[in-house]
């Protein structure tokens, strides 16, 4: 099918009304019609766009209707060696639908991701609307030029919300350095939003149209985990397997991993499989903006959930070709192809030249040695679901280890620290108060010991940062362990150790606002947050894990309004 391109739309006055509304639509010429929850009709949302500057207040309009359009089923795993794997295949394998998610709301609240917003414009997952209402938001869009996007985030639910149909929309900022550069346009800037997806099957093995979630139960024992949502259909702005006509020229397209835990290494290959050559393939900005200058694309371009690329592709030299857009993952799902590129076979016009410099503006984020840190740490997938902990330094605990909650770790220097767990729950109080205007270090450690392991995509609402460091360390010495009063605690019985330096890429290195934490790293990264204040989330982005818990609160204050708070229960006199 043809790939389908958002329509372009922007405000009047400085105000602007997205309505939620339930669509038909297809995802395949194949395929029956799909009922869908959706942004203004269509499957992927419209392009948004907006001036750096120019206050923009949209209403979300609520006027959903009509019973939750998703089936859910939850199976226990089961290996057949002629068979693809379970979540790797379409329909229910016999199990009945849930109950508890065909009786689901219309309940809906948008995150415009990536934006630098208040607390009450940025979508707090508990201030969902229901149908009839609006959920009103202002967006200053005082930041760089940058590829943001909407999405559903409702307490609980967005792993579901997300595949009804709400799971995204392009938001472009733009601005008067990104105009200078006269970087392809109109038709030859196109978004390219990713995400996978199952089908529901009847009795006899048709597709019936519908979307279908389909939980694995990949372990009972000592607590049953399901594993997070892939699915076997890659679909690109909510087709699947869609084609685009090119001409011979350059292209710049907007690329978004949408999905709810399925990463992406994206590759162009010709049809003998070769990559196309750096010179025709180009990173140019990442999540929260152009980076300083281009970066070659020799290796693929990885995208976790939430992870966004601005990328330049020239077709000139590939005239009356089929080039395929594929996931070069080792589990691509059922196929890896994702977009077929069929490129005109005369040469076009085309005098746009590749700029040798981007965002001059970009300042690389230094943070001083005595900016606050923050530790933030992920813990292992069994046995039990992985939880998020915010810690704090303390001192070495006497007796015996592990204790739970109680991390050390021995970093490159051979310097043993100590950190306690301060909170687990999205309910636990907010820890981490950041004065605004501060520069500070955020550190994200992973003690999930399986190599193979989807990475963590973890996100800073309201804020954009920059890859500092990645570190490797050696995380056996985390450990489960049965407590007096039963359950589980969890913690270190001699500290985990530093092993080695990994390098950031140059996306990782530009402005973020998500980035890639895999097994057994520690990543550092700098943030100012020099937005407006206010109470904001940080999270995975694998949206069964922030679902699960794995997501905290925090705030954002006036570094004076700071200092007048009460401590240790006695509050600051005039």
């Amino acid at each position: 099918d043809p790939l389908p391109v958002p329509r372009v739309i922007s405000g009047r006055k400085g105000e602007l009304t997205v309505t939620m509304r339930s669509a038909r639509v297809r995802l395949h010429r194949s395929l029956p019609y799909t009922r869908l929850w959706t942004y203004e009709g269509s499957h992927v949302g419209p392009t948004i766009e907006a001036k750096r500057g120019s206050r923009l207040r949209i209403a979300w309009q609520n006027d959903l209707s009509g019973a939750y359009p998703l089936p859910a089923v939850r199976v226990p795993f089961a290996y057949d060696p002629e068979l693809p794997l379970m979540w790797d295949r379409p329909g229910r394998e016999g199990a009945g639908a849930r109950a508890d998610v065909a009786e689901l709301p219309p309940w809906a609240v948008v995150h415009l991701h990536g934006a630098v917003t208040g607390g009450g414009n940025d979508g707090w997952a508990e201030n969902a609307v229901l149908p009839g209402a609006a959920q009103l938001a202002e967006y200053p869009n005082d930041q760089p030029a940058a590829g943001l996007w909407y999405h559903d985030h409702a307490m609980h639910i967005t792993h579901l919300n997300v595949m009804t149909g709400l799971g995204a929309g392009a938001y472009l900022i733009r601005d008067e350095e990104e105009r200078r550069l006269r970087l392809p346009t109109g038709d030859r800037e196109i978004p390219l939003v990713f995400f996978d997806r199952n089908l529901d099957l009847d009795d006899d093995g048709a597709f019936t149209g519908d979307l279908l979630y389909k939980g694995i139960v990949v372990a009972d024992d000592p607590y049953e985990l399901v594993r997070p949502f892939t699915g076997p259909f890659n679909l690109v702005n909510g087709v699947i397997w869609p084609h685009l006509d090119v001409e011979a020229g350059w292209y710049r397209f907007r690329a978004l991993n949408a999905s709810n835990n399925r990463p992406y290494l994206l590759k162009i290959l010709d049809e003998d499989g070769k990559e196309l050559p750096s010179g025709a393939f180009r990173l140019i900005g990442t999540d929260s903006g152009l980076l300083p200058k281009p970066d070659p694309v020799t290796g693929g371009v990885p995208l976790t959930p939430g992870e966004r690329a601005d990328l330049l592709v020239n077709f000139a030299d590939l005239r009356g070709r089929r080039l395929r857009l594929v996931n070069a993952l080792p589990e691509p799902g059922a196929r890896p192809d994702l977009l077929e590129f069929r490129v005109a076979s005369r040469a076009g016009h085309d005098a746009f030249v590749p700029p040798k410099r981007l965002a001059t503006s970009f300042t690389p984020v230094d943070p001083p040695a005595s900016a606050p840190e923050r530790l933030v740490i992920v813990t292992p997938v069994y046995p039990k679901d992985p939880e998020l902990w915010e810690m704090e330094e303390t001192e070495a605990p006497e007796g015996k280890l592990p204790i739970d909650g109680i991390v050390q770790i021995e970093d490159e220097r051979g310097a043993v620290r100590t950190f306690r767990r301060v909170s687990a729950t999205f309910e636990d109080p907010v820890r981490f108060t950041v004065a605004a205007g501060a520069t500070e270090r955020w550190r994200f450690l992973s003690l999930e010991k399986s190599a193979g392991a989807y990475p963590h995509p973890m996100h800073l609402h309201s804020v954009a940062f920059q890859g500092l460091s990645r570190e490797v360390y050696d995380v056996s010495s985390f450990t489960f362990f049965e407590l007096p009063g039963g359950g589980y605690g969890a913690g270190t019985t001699t500290p985990i150790r530093w092993k080695e330096n990994a390098p950031l890429t140059a996306a990782e290195q530009g402005p973020k606002d998500v980035i890639s934490l895999a097994p057994a790293q520690l990543i550092t990264v700098g943030a100012t947050f020099n937005g407006p204040p206010g109470r904001f989330m940080h999270h995975c982005h694998v949206y069964e894990h922030e679902d699960m818990m794995m997501m905290r609160p925090f705030v954002v204050q006036p570094e004076a309004v700071m200092k007048l708070a009460p401590h240790h229960g006695h509050r600051p006199h005039a």
